[in-house]
């Protein structure tokens, strides 16, 4: 096993646990459950810790697929950046949500504002890993790409075809 399989094994729990959380949060708030915002808030805390080592064993990946075939050093760098982002958003978020399991063990329900910034913090950070995860998907996954072109049956992309068309339907427009 090495760092690349490592960050990829770490990589999913922030990016299913944030969308996960944020359902359970929503569905808390649904039913009006203090006991489901508990468990919504605790799995914030948990997952924002379990992207320490998601955002860790980035740069020892980079260096195991850096200079492999089809890998793009301005794709990486795209998926550091974002991955940035959205590190800090989560651990906003996970901090929020400890402040609000601090804040049940004093009373039993949460203030408004709180429930409310951390249902805004779980959207917003759900929103970043996702595109983190996208990003870093296309580093290796060609096929997921702005604008990749799947190859088709008969030899060629589709863009090489579409812009054979093109050609054709000028000259025949002279």
């Amino acid at each position: 096993m090495n760092q690349a399989h490592l960050h990829l094994l770490f990589n999913h729990f922030p990016v299913i646990g944030t969308i996960l959380c944020l359902l359970l949060l929503l569905f808390a708030l649904l039913r009006k459950s203090d006991e489901l915002k508990r468990a919504s808030l605790g799995g914030l805390v948990l997952i924002s810790l379990l992207t320490i080592p998601a955002y860790l064993t980035g740069e020892p990946a980079e260096e195991v697929v850096e200079n492999l075939p089809g890998v793009s050093k301005a794709l990486i760098e795209a998926h550091e950046e974002a991955a940035l982002v959205a590190f800090i958003a989560l651990g906003l978020t996970g901090a929020l949500a400890l402040v609000g399991l601090i804040w049940f063990r004093k009373r039993t329900t949460l203030p408004t504002w709180l429930t409310a910034a951390a249902l805004l913090l779980t959207s917003v950070s759900v929103g970043l890993m996702a595109r983190t995860g996208n990003l870093g998907g296309e580093i290796r996954h060609t096929e997921i790409r702005a604008g990749a072109a799947a190859n088709t049956p008969g030899g060629g992309t589709d863009e090489k075809k579409d812009q054979k068309h093109e050609d054709e339907e000028r000259k025949e427009s002279r």
